[in-house]
This record gives structure tokens, C-alpha cells and sequence, in this order.
């Protein structure tokens, strides 16, 4: 039986619902993926899930939160599984399918620690059978727990075109019987960049939160950070794995610079180097090298390339702008990533000036991926004031504020606009 711990009378629906929250935040995709790897259905598996966080919202304001709210949820979703796969049985040979998954599934004891399977997950969402587009999306969704809203903002798309696509996946994988397992070493190949797009993307959306005030997001980030250094231990060989967690940890130790002590955002140029993780920096440097010895260059050593290189100008005092425009154009040769250029047309200002930079910047009117990207009009909005076109200027920081969902981040871009005017 699970243990509890006692609520207070005056503790209410608010209070369970935010118990349940951090428990979703910190085990969603542990505990699908544990169901998934043994149903080989991803959409019960989360189905399941859910009706289990819905009996948790009912259950813990009347009997108080368990000890282990992880195994109750665990539990109720097995049972919410197994009854479901009862009263699908139509013929013998199904129930004995049926009977055996349900053996799968209720595997695990109560109370007890629940197997993290999600890197198998991730490489099962990454198998060949599935549309090569989708699989990051559909690594975030079913594994980091991201909704389509949030993955559609991070590829570029619609959510109602991401959630459509998603569905089609997860109807993929139960159809196609698709195994939940860490592939053999010749399978990699082609899985590996799902895994680390969708690993990337994760902590891109922590890191949106430097100020870790928003707990979801930051446990996307310190997640994803796991996940990069599991992935670059599997693979100790793969430059690109190693790249990745190369580009991550780079990123981390800056974390804590990103916001003023009033909360303010912070840019790179002016952040306080004494705040940087000078051992994560030194560990994404190591990294970065052994990566380059295996001869093997792609986008995230790229990456993680071009943090080392405005690390460098900022502790040096150095101008590098020519080697960071070379790594841009080498970075956009392999993604064509507009969001690569908007980097790219960043970096050339500061060597040719605004004109150029505009020039360079990817054209919104044949991209309509653009129009609902934020910091292509916070660049566009930055460069259009250096020229002085302060109306235009203007133009783009409204619409760039209104694309803004970190509030800190929108008072920056607000200050900027405000500026313009002096």
C-alpha cells in the first residue's frame, strides 16, 4: 500500500494540483516511457497518464499527497492500461497479447524506483519507419513532455499542423509495432540526429528562463543536460554527441549572468564574466577537442564552436568577427536554418556595419516561418535603429514584443524601443 503524507484541513484542490504539477514536470516522461516501452503505444501510454493525474487531483486534496507520488501515478495508470486492454480482447491470441503486456507493464512495485527507459524512448521515436521530420517533435512531446505549441514555436510551424503530424507518428509506432530499445551500434546512424535535435531543442526552451523563475522551463533545461551526457557516454565516439554536450554546457555556465540582480536581461557583451561556470567552460572546451580529433564536423560542434569563440572575444577583449562569420557560413551550409542567418547578419554588423548585416538577414516576405519568430524582428528592430530608421525600427521591437513570451525579455525589447526616441 502507498504511504501518505497528511494534508492539512485547510489544504485545497489549488495545493494538490500543484503537487501534481511538479510531479509532471520532474517524471512525465520517465513515466511514459516506461509504459510506452512496454505497450509499444505512445498515445495510451500518455492517455493513461493522464486519467491518472486526473484521479490524483480528485484523490490527494481528500487523502493527502502519497510519499511516492511518482509510483501512485504509476500505479493508477497501470490499472487505467490494463483495463483498457481488457476490454479490447476479441480473440484468443489477442488476450494472450494482451495478458502478456499487461504482465509488462505492472513489472515495476509500487513504491519502488521506476526505471528511467527514456533514452530508449527517444530512440525508438527516432526509428527509420517514422517520417525523418517528425521524430525530434515527437522525442519532445512524448519524452520531455513539451505540448504542440511550444514544439511547433521551436520548428518553425503551426501548432495544428504539429499536433496532426504527431498523431500520425504515435498511430506509426503501435501500427508498425515499433521497438522501444537502444538500437544496435549499426542503427545509430540513423537516429542519432532526432535524439540530439530534439535533446537541443529541450534546452532551448529552459534556457528561455536563465532566472530558473519559471520551474518548468528550468527543469527542461537541467534535463536536457542529463540527457546530453547520457547520450555522449553511450556514444563516447560520436563528435556530434559530444558536440552537443559541448554546446549545452557552454550555455549553462552562463546561466546564472543572464539576469541583473533586479532581473533585468543581460546581453552577452555586458554580462559579469565572475558569474560564469569556469569549470563548465573548461569541460565544454575538452569536449569541443576530442570532438574535433574524430574528424567529424556538424551543426552542434559548429555550435558549440561559435560559444567558444564569443567566450574568447569576451574574456580576451579580442575582436573575432571574421572567425565567428566564418563559422556562421559554415553552420548555414549545412542547416540553411534562417535562424542561422539572423545570427549570421548579428555577427556581420559588427564587422561591416548595419547596411550589411540587413542585406544578409533572411527575406520574412518568401519565409513566412518568419512572421511569428521573435527574434528575427528583435534583430530587424535593432539594425533598423543603427541606420536610423527610427520608425521602422519601432515597427518591428511592437511586433517583436508582442511575439515575446519571457516578460523580462519583453522589458528589455520595450527599453529598446523607448530608447529610440532619444
Amino acid at each position: 500500500m502507498p504511504k501518505w503524507t497528511p494534508m492539512n484541513p485547510s489544504e485545497s484542490g489549488e495545493q494538490a494540483r500543484i503537487a501534481a504539477e511538479a510531479v509532471a514536470r520532474r517524471s512525465y516522461g520517465k513515466l511514459v516511457a516506461f509504459l510506452a516501452a512496454r505497450t509499444h503505444d505512445v498515445a495510451a501510454a500518455e492517455d493513461a497518464l493522464s486519467e491518472a493525474f486526473a484521479s490524483a487531483l480528485e484523490s490527494w486534496p481528500r487523502n493527502g499527497c502519497p510519499a511516492n507520488p511518482e509510483g501512485w501515478l504509476l500505479s493508477v495508470a497501470r490499472r487505467k492500461l490494463i483495463d483498457s486492454f481488457r476490454t479490447q480482447r476479441r480473440d484468443e491470441t489477442r488476450a494472450v497479447e494482451l495478458q502478456a503486456m499487461a504482465e509488462a507493464i505492472d513489472s515495476a512495485p509500487d513504491d519502488g524506483e521506476i526505471p528511467d527507459d527514456r533514452l530508449a524512448m527517444m530512440f525508438a521515436c527516432a526509428h527509420p519507419a517514422i517520417d525523418a521530420g517528425i521524430r525530434a517533435p515527437l522525442i519532445l512531446q512524448a519524452v520531455m513532455g513539451l505540448d504542440a505549441r511550444r514544439i511547433a514555436s521551436a520548428f518553425l510551424t503551426s501548432p495544428a499542423a504539429m499536433g496532426k503530424r504527431l498523431v500520425r507518428a504515435k498511430d506509426k509506432i503501435r501500427q508498425a509495432g515499433i521497438p522501444f530499445r537502444v538500437p544496435g551500434r549499426d542503427e545509430l546512424p540513423t537516429r542519432l540526429d532526432a535524439v540530439l535535435d530534439a535533446i537541443y531543442a529541450s534546452f532551448t526552451e529552459g534556457w528561455t528562463d536563465p532566472a530558473g523563475t519559471d520551474v518548468a522551463r528550468n527543469d527542461f533545461a537541467e534535463e536536457a543536460l542529463y540527457l546530453a551526457t547520457l547520450v555522449a557516454g553511450l556514444l563516447p565516439n560520436e563528435a556530434e554527441a559530444l558536440g552537443l554536450l559541448a554546446l549545452i554546457l557552454h550555455a549553462h555556465a552562463r546561466r546564472n549572468a543572464r539576469r541583473s540582480r533586479d532581473g533585468d536581461f543581460v546581453p552577452l557583451a555586458d554580462q559579469d564574466q565572475a558569474l560564469w561556470d569556469a569549470q563548465q567552460i573548461a569541460q565544454a572546451e575538452s569536449l569541443l577537442l576530442r570532438a574535433s580529433s574524430l574528424n567529424s564536423m556538424g551543426r552542434f560542434q559548429l555550435e558549440a564552436a561559435l560559444q567558444s569563440a564569443h567566450v574568447h572575444r569576451c574574456r580576451s577583449g579580442e575582436s573575432n568577427w571574421p572567425h565567428v562569420i566564418k563559422l556562421y557560413d559554415a553552420l548555414f551550409s549545412i542547416t540553411a536554418s534562417p535562424v542561422v542567418a539572423i545570427n549570421r547578419a548579428l555577427a556581420i554588423a559588427e564587422l561591416h556595419g548595419p547596411d550589411a548585416a540587413l542585406n544578409a538577414m533572411p527575406d520574412q516576405v518568401s519565409d513566412a516561418r518568419l512572421t511569428q519568430y521573435q527574434p528575427y524582428w528583435a534583430v530587424r528592430a535593432e539594425l533598423m535603429s543603427r541606420i536610423g530608421s527610427n520608425s521602422e525600427a519601432h515597427a518591428a521591437y511592437e511586433i517583436a514584443i508582442g511575439l515575446e513570451r519571457d516578460p523580462v525579455v519583453r522589458r528589455f525589447l520595450e527599453s529598446r524601443r523607448s530608447a529610440l526616441a532619444n
